[in-house]
């Protein structure tokens, strides 16, 4: 290895193109770790390659490399704020220091001698939309390389020129914070020594038409409370305790076992909580009505409160309103440990339209469709992915992938389903455009369905993937090796829909709609159902859900208890909006909280306690949820006493046992009514709507019906009992 002779500042080096040097002092350059860093080059006069070293630090008087072993290099001003030194072969650690003319010095790490931090596999991955843990290789991550801690920032943007990352530690100034493209996959990166978690930052990326956009991170797994938008990084140090929880759920099916949801909007439910605060209540509340899981609304970041999250802005960082991502863990840690699943709300079907978020991220079309006709919703005022562009999929299968893996989410609940299936979705003539078939499906669309519901499933046994999805689409819950989307359960809005419709009719008129309450039962197997009564179904001026009955105070409160008695002993799985189990009188309103002082009135305990019943019981019997999707779960009683308002059906598990359900809907009680049963015996009244205790009247049959070997509607024993007015029996054998 030849020495370097003296006045090594003036060897006959490579020159650099000044506009080049420009480029990269501007933070323009798309490679700028070409230039600056360390870079092994020949020289005229020397045998061996030497390492030229280059700096940028605009207005300083003097620089200097501080190597490893304290030597030091004196480095020459090239231009623009660029400066250069050489050193033996060989690369080596240093610092830069940097003299000014107020007489002080900066010595820092150099960002642009370390070697990329995103490895090719990723890249590869990357390349080919198949990165199904894209969170670990893009976005912010906290970093020790060559025992220099920092923070490693990549983001994709393939259309993009140049990209710099800004923020405090920068002066929001990201000429010094370049990052360079590595290649093809559209991918840029930068590794920036000293900055660690709560460090605040964006992106700034120069677009094709030349204009600079500065833009949120799409990957950032933290984001400062809105109204703020600028991304945090962080570092999870959260350690789960509940290893128990997630070794029983991946032996689960959760198709066939019992699923009763409580959802709730966190921010209204109990106001001023956050997620840790939160944990020791819901456990509390949600452990005393038996409900199995809870379902957030969406907790991803989300800059306007109003929108209830569904419009996201932060497809990976859990909204910083109540919390920090660890402090979220906790909650969903601290359930589980209380043997409550969580579910998540999660809105891939469209975006909102911010500016520093991801409309038009890297100066053009992005992750939207780039055509109006297939890459907006006018009516929600927002954008629709371009699900034909395998990175953004790739983005979104991740991003669920990321709720489920990285914070032991126990389910995805798919909002708006319909809108992401049809290309004519809320749309008029002229205003959509067709696929390639002439058709209204969107094509790319559903194959992105089932890519994610899929990989879900694969990688995650024991959780559930649930679709809203409001039209008569097929196959929804079909598996996707026979071109179904693969759902796990689909929300049941007819069921919805019809009934209550059906129950907000007054008692006297409503034998004339009979098919409302019992035309669910003809497709109740159709697909995988999950009934809903959910947050959309009390807003907007639709009232709460005691609001929609008819009658007095009485009668409404006594139509609630049949209605969730009928809704518990249907098919398909249960979900509740907070609130509607004590029936809160007024609609709901994420501006402030639930109506809890009306627990104090002891007829809406009695509906409080009447849900904690219902849930109690239909954990205990197997027949309420063992064949949910199959009609081997199902037999009528009587169907078709339209003229006493009565329905009346079993249940039944895989062991053939059975539950009878009876309901009467008329406001008057049915004394002495006769009732076909599969056997004779006695059965046990588990459930009794009317009862004194839930503020009923007290109708019932003192607890045990007794049926006879008297054959009655094909059934060869019968029973004549009591149907409490407004009221639902629970009937199970005696001893079973």
């Amino acid at each position: 290895m030849s020495p370097i002779p003296e006045g090594a500042a003036a060897l006959d080096l490579p020159e650099l193109d000044d506009g080049q040097l420009f480029a990269v002092a501007t933070g323009r350059h798309h490679d700028p770790h070409s230039v600056l860093g360390q870079h092994a080059v020949s020289a005229t006069g020397i045998a061996d390659p030497i390492t030229v070293i280059r700096a940028l630090r605009p207005l300083a008087t003097e620089v200097a490399a501080v190597l490893s072993t304290g030597a030091r290099i004196e480095l020459a001003h090239l231009a623009h704020g660029i400066w250069q030194g050489v050193d033996i072969v060989g690369a080596d650690r240093y610092t830069v220091e940097a003299r000014y003319a107020d007489g002080t010095t900066w010595t820092a790490d150099d960002p642009y001698r370390f070697a990329p931090t995103v490895g090719e596999l990723d890249l590869h991955l990357i390349g080919e939309g198949r990165h199904e843990q894209l969170w670990m290789a893009l976005g912010a991550h906290l970093r020790e390389i060559d025992g220099v801690p920092g923070t490693a920032f990549s983001v994709w943007a393939p259309h993009a020129r140049a990209v710099r990352v800004v923020g405090d530690f920068n002066d929001w100034d990201g000429t010094r914070h370049a990052l360079r493209s590595l290649g093809p996959a559209g991918v840029w990166e930068i590794f920036v020594p000293g900055l660690g978690a709560g460090t605040v930052y964006k992106f700034d990326l120069l677009g094709q038409n030349d204009d600079w956009v500065r833009k949120a991170d799409p990957m950032a797994q933290a984001a400062e409370t809105p109204p703020a938008t600028a991304s945090v990084v962080t570092e999870s140090a959260h350690h789960w305790q509940d290893g128990e929880w997630m070794r029983e759920r991946g032996s689960r099916d959760p198709h066939t076992g019992p699923m009763s949801t409580y959802e709730l909007h966190f921010g209204s439910w109990r106001p001023g909580l956050g997620y840790r605060d939160a944990a020791d209540q819901l456990i509390d509340y949600v452990g005393a009505l038996g409900y199995t899981h809870i379902e957030f609304l969406p907790l991803a970041e989300h800059p306007f409160g109003g929108s209830w999250g569904y419009q996201v802005t932060g497809y990976f960082a859990p909204t910083s309103r109540f919390g920090s991502p660890d402090d979220l863990r906790y909650l969903i840690d601290r359930l589980h440990q209380a043997g409550i699943g969580v579910i998540m709300d999660w809105v891939p079907g469209h975006f909102p339209k911010d500016e520093w978020a991801l409309a038009q991220f890297d100066g053009q079309p992005l992750y939207e469709h780039g055509d109006p006709r297939r890459g907006e919703q006018k009516d929600w005022g927002t954008l629709v992915f371009d699900f034909g562009n395998s990175q953004v999929r790739n983005f979104l299968v991740a991003n669920a992938l990321y709720w489920l893996e990285e914070f032991h989410v126990d389910g995805l609940r798919v909002d708006a389903v319909a809108s992401i299936l049809y290309l004519d979705y809320s749309r008029a003539d002229g205003e959509w455009l067709p696929n390639i078939h002439g058709g209204r499906e969107n094509l790319e669309a559903i194959s992105f369905l089932q890519e994610v519901t899929a990989t879900a499933y694969k990688r995650n046994p024991g959780t559930v993937m649930i679709a809203e999805e409001s039209t008569s689409w097929p196959g929804v819950t079909a598996p996707t090796s026979s071109g179904g989307l693969g759902f796990g359960l689909k929300w049941n809005m007819g069921w919805m829909h019809d009934s209550l419709q059906y129950i907000a009719e007054d008692p006297m008129y409503r034998s004339y709609h009979h098919s409302g309450i019992t035309f669910s039962f003809v497709y109740a197997f159709s697909e995988n159902f999950l009934l809903p009564i959910s947050h959309d179904e009390v807003v907007h001026g639709k009232g709460s859900l005691l609001g929609k009955m008819p009658g007095d105070h009485w009668q409404q409160l006594a139509n609630m208890r049949a209605y969730l008695a009928f809704m518990w002993a249907h098919p398909g799985k249960k979900l509740l909006f907070m609130g509607q189990e004590f029936g809160q009188p007024s609609e709901w309103s994420e501006e402030r909280g639930l109506d809890w002082w009306i627990l104090d009135q002891p007829s809406h305990r009695g509906l409080w306690d009447l849900v904690a019943r219902l849930n109690a019981v239909y954990r205990e019997q197997p027949a309420l949820w063992e064949l949910d999707n199959e009609a081997a779960g199902f037999e009528w009683l009587d169907g078709s006493d339209a003229a006493g308002n009565v329905v009346a059906f079993l249940r039944r598990d895989r062991a053939g046992e059975a539950l009878a359900v009876l309901l009467n809907f008329s406001g008057n009680p049915h004394h002495d009514y006769r009732i076909g049963l599969p056997f004779a015996g006695e059965w046990e009244e588990v459930v009794n709507t009317d009862a004194e205790t839930y503020g009923g009247s007290g109708v019932g049959n003192l607890g045990v019906v007794t049926a006879v070997d008297e054959p009655w509607a094909g059934r060869p024993a019968s029973a004549t009992l009591n149907l409490p007015p407004l009221g639902a029996l629970w009937l199970r054998p005696r001893g079973v």
